[in-house]
Formats: structure tokens, sequence, C-alpha cells
């Protein structure tokens, strides 16, 4: 198998003005994921497909391949990720049934090394069509999470054919996180989406690495814990 990762990077995030090159720890959010990237041998190749031209000379100062400017029609609030997967695995002409992409989305900046490479090799078992990383949820839909129907009363997300009095008698619960994607070109070309075709694996972490940096208040969350790691 050929590993190639891959990490995301428009210049338009809202939630975080600028998120892909503020400042934590020191660095750009993009150096993160890309300097983790270098320490991983088992990568053929560390590419960033961004539609800003400072974010590309950032990610070539830190030692990543810019291989094209990602156009503007890919590069908005409302673009599927996947249709970007897609777009890097037709430009880069990754065409090999062993050519498998690794996504590390800046967002994650607590990851460490051995969650990616745990996430490699449950992909290298050839079980899952798509690995990803998992974190225990704080909340549960069939304990303690509510919808508000049309007539404005609150029930239960998802109510469980049994009584359920404890969080702890609920069925497990897990957040995706975006830790690590690891999915091929092949069924990146051949699919539209994972869950509905596809078999998942995935491997699961301590919350207090899946932190994912979405908004300002996150932004600050993290550098509170930075200080204390």
């Amino acid at each position: 198998m050929k590993f190639h990762a891959l990490i995301c990077a428009r210049a338009g995030s809202k939630g975080i003005k600028n998120k892909n090159i503020k400042k934590f720890k020191g660095k750009p959010l993009i150096a993160h994921p890309i300097q983790l990237a270098k320490k991983i041998k088992k990568f053929k190749s560390i590419s960033v497909s961004t539609d800003s031209k400072k974010i590309a000379n950032i990610s070539k100062y830190y030692g990543a391949d810019v291989p094209f400017i990602r156009s503007k029609k890919l590069s908005t609030s409302k673009v599927n990720e996947w249709d970007v997967w897609e777009d890097f695995v037709k430009k880069k002409n990754l065409k090999d049934k062993d050519d498998i992409l690794v996504i590390l989305p800046t967002t994650s900046p607590f990851r460490k090394k051995k969650d990616v490479e745990k996430c490699i090799s449950l992909y290298k078992k050839k079980i899952y069509d798509y690995v990803m990383v998992i974190t225990k949820a704080s909340h549960n839909p069939y304990f303690n999470m509510v919808k508000k129907n049309n007539d404005k009363l609150i029930k239960i997300c998802m109510p469980f054919d049994k009584k359920i009095v404890r969080r702890q008698d609920a069925p497990k619960i897990f957040n995706i996180t975006t830790v690590c994607y690891i999915v091929s070109a092949k069924f990146i070309l051949s699919k539209k989406s994972v869950f509905k075709t596809g078999k998942i694996g995935a491997v699961e972490i301590p919350y207090e690495r899946s932190l994912d940096l979405d908004t300002e208040f996150d932004l600050k969350i993290a550098n509170l814990l930075n200080k204390q790691i």
C-alpha cells in the first residue's frame, strides 16, 4: 500500500477567521499535521489542498507539497469534503488500487503520532473501506439529548425499547473526531459517501486528544489545555 498524507486547508473559515494559519504552540495550525506526517515513515507523499497562495507558501515552508491551487468552486463552506478529496485524487492521478489517502485535518492539534499509526495499522488489515478516529461522547441521544417538536414539546432524541435511568445503561455512543480518516483513492472515485456503502473501522482515543478547533471558544480551550500539558 502507498499511503499519501492529505491536509485540506481552505482560506475562508467562518468559525475561526484565518483558522488554518492561526498560531498555536507558536506555529500556524497548518504546520502541526505537516510536521506530524513527516515523522511517519509510511507516507509516500505529504500534500496540502488549498485555495490560498499564503497557506500554500506556509505549507511548503514546513515541508509539504502543494501540487496545485484548489479552485474557488471547491473552496466554499457548502462544498462536500469528499469532492475535495476526489479533486485531489484526479489531479494527482492516483489510479493505483494501492494508493491510500490519510486525511489529517488541521483542526486536531492534540493528535498523536501513535493515533495515526494505529489507524494505518487497522487499515492495512484489509477489513475496512474506511478508517476513522472516535472518542466517547459526553451526551447520549438515548438518555440526555432531546429534540423540540413542531408543537414545541421536548422529547428524547432516540427512544429506546427499555427503560434507561442511568447514562451507563444507554447504548454506547461515540463522537467522530477530525483526527484522521483513511480511504483508498479507488473508493473515493467510485463512491460519494462511506456510511451508505462502505465498511467502517475505528480507532478510539481519549477525549483530550480529540479536541476539534471549530470556534474561537475551542481555540481558547486549546490554549488553556496547552498551558497545562
